[in-house]
Order: structure tokens, then C-alpha cells, then sequence
């Protein structure tokens, strides 16, 4: 996380920002000779009625404490929407804070039961998106949702889930912008910094994605995935914070096509208990927490 630890958060996230918007965007003529993507510094200051020369000043990190009028003001230049309004808030207002002291992530007992009776996809998640349980109907749905695996490592690295996405840009997209959220002023945490690491050496997708700084709440929604023996699935998606880890659950329209495709996938598939596999962590720690 470089930006992240250069201290200057706040002027990465303006600076990536103002990159993503026209000139059009913003009402501006287009210009012949335009050196960077987006608006300039300067423009950006017209449009949010600041001077140049402070503008540059928030964006070096020389000055960390603007009004909550300039702000607004900036959001409105830079066409935030009301999530990526309170990333941007958050920044100027962060103030340094003591080391956390950081437990490892545990999925209850009543969690692993609930797992074992759900009869849809189902499975719990941690804040770096680690798999830390599944049912039997998740493991069949994608293999990928075992216990030790890493839901954006897969999204971004492995063939098979890109298969699986039918919208796999935007699956991406929204998975990253998620994690941005995820990730908050929690920068030094090691799980972040080493997932972060891996992906931005190994995924150029990952990398183009990160310096957007895009911010976006995954909490429920609809996707439609390819299984390959059962065939196409539309899915509603919902997420229930549980302690300090998400239970996350998937499922059908009720007696539509896809619901008698997952209930044929269920009859296939042989039963399994909720319990981490094959060297999943058994007190639902992520992979590599000691």
C-alpha cells in the first residue's frame, strides 16, 4: 500500500479521483494539448471555488485539515457519490491512533450449526474476504468457497472463477472498491498489507483498480454465475455481520429456473460438513495468522 504508507492518503485519494473525470464531465472544453487524464489541479480548484495554490496543498499532504465546505465542494467537482462523499470526509478527518491490538478472527459455534442446516450457499467470510466456513452447498456451488481460500485472490488470479463470473469486470471492480472500504484507516494491518502485496504483484487488473481508489459497499445484491454442470444461476446475495465476521448467504427466486438448478446441484453433490476442510483453519483464523 504504497500511497497508503507515504502518509498522505488524502491527497492520493483526490489526486486518483480527479484523474477519472472529463473535462466534459465537468463542464470544461476538452483542450488540445492536455498533459494528464482527468481534470488539472488548477481546474479542479476553479470548479470547487479554492485557490491553486491550496488545492496543491491538499493534494502533498501539506495541509490535512480542510473545512467541511471544501470538502463538499470537492466532492461535488470530482462527482463523488454518496459512499466515495464519506471515504473522502473520513481522510481529513483521520487522526493518528494507537496500535490495534488485533484478534484472530473466530467463527462461532452456533455459525458452524446454522452452516450444516442451510440448504443454499453459504459461507463466512472475513474483512480481507478469507473464506473462513462453508456448507456443503457453497463448496458445491464453487470450490473456491472452501475454508483457506481468499475469495478476491480467486476473483483476480484464478481462471476458473473468471469462467464462473458472468460480469467479471464488474465483479472485480466492485470486489476491490469493497476491500478499499474494508480496509479504512486500517493500513498496517498485516492480513491487508500482505493480500494487498500479493495481488498488486500478481494482477495487473488488481493494480489498474487500486490506484482508482474506488470505494463501494458490497453488502447484498444479484449475480449470475456459469456452474459448469449445472449451468447458468441467478443468485441473490445477502450479508449479516456475525461478531466480528460476515455469514454470507446465497440464494434463488423460490421456484424458479435457478432454483431447481441448485436443488439439482444439491442432490449431486455428496454431503459435507460445515467444519473447515482440508487444513482450513479449525478456530476460523485467515491462512497465515499465527
Amino acid at each position: 500500500m504504497k500511497d497508503e504508507e507515504s502518509g498522505n492518503r488524502l491527497g492520493s485519494y483526490l489526486r486518483a479521483r480527479r484523474e477519472l473525470v472529463s473535462p466534459a464531465q465537468a463542464g470544461l472544453p476538452p483542450g488540445g494539448n492536455r498533459r494528464v487524464p482527468g481534470l488539472r489541479r488548477e481546474e479542479v480548484a476553479l470548479l470547487a471555488g479554492i485557490s491553486p495554490d491550496y488545492y496543491l496543498r491538499l493534494e502533498r499532504g501539506r495541509d490535512r485539515n480542510p473545512s467541511p465546505q471544501v470538502l463538499q465542494s470537492l466532492a461535488r467537482v470530482l462527482r463523488l457519490d454518496a459512499v466515495e462523499r464519506t471515504c473522502l470526509l473520513g481522510l481529513a478527518t483521520a487522526r493518528p491512533r494507537a496500535p490495534r491490538r488485533r484478534r484472530p478472527e473466530h467463527v462461532p459455534a452456533r455459525v458452524h450449526e446454522l452452516l450444516a442446516h442451510l440448504q443454499v450457499p453459504a459461507f463466512v467470510e472475513g474483512r480481507a474476504f478469507d473464506v473462513l466456513a462453508s456448507n456443503a452447498m457453497a463448496v458445491a456451488l464453487s470450490p473456491r468457497l472452501r475454508p483457506g481460500e481468499n475469495r478476491l485472490r480467486s476473483l483476480l488470479l484464478d481462471p476458473e472463477e473468471r469462467a464462473f463470473q458472468q460480469d467479471w469486470t464488474r465483479a472485480t471492480a466492485d470486489a476491490v472498491a469493497a476491500l478499499r472500504v474494508t480496509v479504512g484507516d486500517d493500513t498496517d494491518n498485516p492480513r491487508f498489507v500482505e493480500l494487498v502485496g500479493e495481488l498488486a504483484l500478481s494482477s495487473q487488473r488488481f493494480r489498474a483498480l487500486w490506484a482508482r481508489h474506488d470505494v463501494r459497499a458490497l453488502d447484498g445484491g444479484t449475480a449470475t454465475v456459469h456452474h459448469p454442470v449445472v449451468g447458468e444461476l441467478r443468485l441473490h446475495r445477502d450479508k449479516f455481520p456475525v461478531d466480528d465476521v460476515i455469514l454470507v448467504v446465497y440464494y434463488p427466486d423460490k421456484g424458479g429456473e435457478s432454483d431447481e438448478r441448485l436443488r439439482l446441484l444439491a442432490a449431486l453433490s455428496p454431503a459435507d460438513p460445515a467444519r473447515p476442510a482440508h487444513g482450513g483453519p479449525a478456530d476460523g483464523r485467515h491462512p497465515g495468522t499465527p
